[in-house]
């Protein structure tokens, strides 16, 4: 990661830089002291105490020194929407998890990362900001370094990160709404959960995008981030995401064969210099062809 000092910040301490410019965790800042070339000003190390100046050419060792364990790199595709020196976001297919159990231990989202960064030679820890369910196709970003990932956790904690989806759900809804409900799971062996007044808060916002033969294309806000929070609510109305198996019709769909939901966007600060930039991800092809959705209202 090269940086060049501009006049803002000429005479200012190096570590006071780090900490409140470049907003380095206290646990970062101490690996990269430990680091030969964890910090190095004009093409020599330097301790946290060098003054800055004008022009100067700041070099931190972000990388990871070691490449997780346990996930195999796998040439498999891959869709960058959006990549600097922190954060990677990427398009995940529909019928890809997001990262290996012992069902997947090479078919993963993960794997094919790691293939990327073993390309390029750089090692690669998997740290999935976000996780899609294996059927939920879109935004998955991943953050590169343990400060990003820290950063991106807390934005997460303090409700400042934006997701919003499309989901094509089982019968017409005619208005927008919300619908709040606590969430837990149901004690019956399985991953289902659902709404009672023990569970966790949840709320969950909709706007709709299109009606059309019986089904409603939404556009979905969770404002809480439980366990399949959009799939338990929306279900919970009674309009169950189409092909849902856990929450819907058992039995799928003859129109589309997985969960037809889609983490479309993604809005949050970057680690690096706190701007704000939302990461979309087009629609898929399966979703698409149902052709219940507005694309102007989706992709404006």
């Amino acid at each position: 990661m090269l940086t060049v000092i501009s006049s803002e910040y000429d005479g200012m301490i190096l570590r006071e830089y780090l900490r409140n410019v470049l907003r380095l965790s206290r646990a970062e800042l101490t690996e990269l002291k430990k680091r030969d070339d964890g910090i190095m000003l004009n093409g020599a190390r330097v301790t946290v105490r060098a003054v800055l100046k004008v022009g100067d050419e700041l070099v931190l060792s972000r990388d990871d020194i070691e490449s997780s364990k346990g996930v195999a790199p796998v040439e498999l595709p891959l869709e960058i929407l959006y990549e600097d020196d922190d954060v990677i976001a990427l398009n995940k297919p529909p019928f890809m998890p997001t990262h290996p159990s012992h069902d997947h231990q090479s078919d993963t989202l993960a794997n094919a990362l790691a293939y990327y960064f073993e390309s390029k030679g750089i090692p690669f820890v998997f740290r999935a900001v976000n996780r899609l369910d294996r059927d939920t196709s879109g935004v998955v970003l991943v953050a590169k370094n343990k400060n990003s990932a820290f950063l991106l956790a807390k934005q997460i904690a303090e409700f400042k990160v934006t997701k919003k989806y499309v989901a094509i759900v089982e019968g017409e809804i005619l208005s927008s709404g919300a619908v709040e409900g606590n969430i837990r799971r149901i004690e019956d062996g399985r991953m289902r959960r659902g709404v009672f007044p023990d569970g966790q808060y949840a709320l969950t916002e909709y706007e709709v995008l299109g009606v059309k033969s019986g089904l409603s294309a939404l556009l979905v806000t969770p404002k809480t981030g439980r366990t399949h929070q959009i799939r338990v609510h929306l279900s919970h109305i009674d309009h169950p995401i189409l092909g849902d198996t856990l929450y819907g019709d058992e039995s799928g769909s003859k129109l589309i064969s997985r969960q037809a939901l889609h983490a479309y966007s993604l809005t949050f600060s970057l680690p690096s210099n706190n701007e704000t930039i939302t990461v979309k991800a087009p629609l898929p092809s399966d979703m698409a062809s149902i052709g219940v959705y507005e694309q102007d209202k989706v992709f404006s």
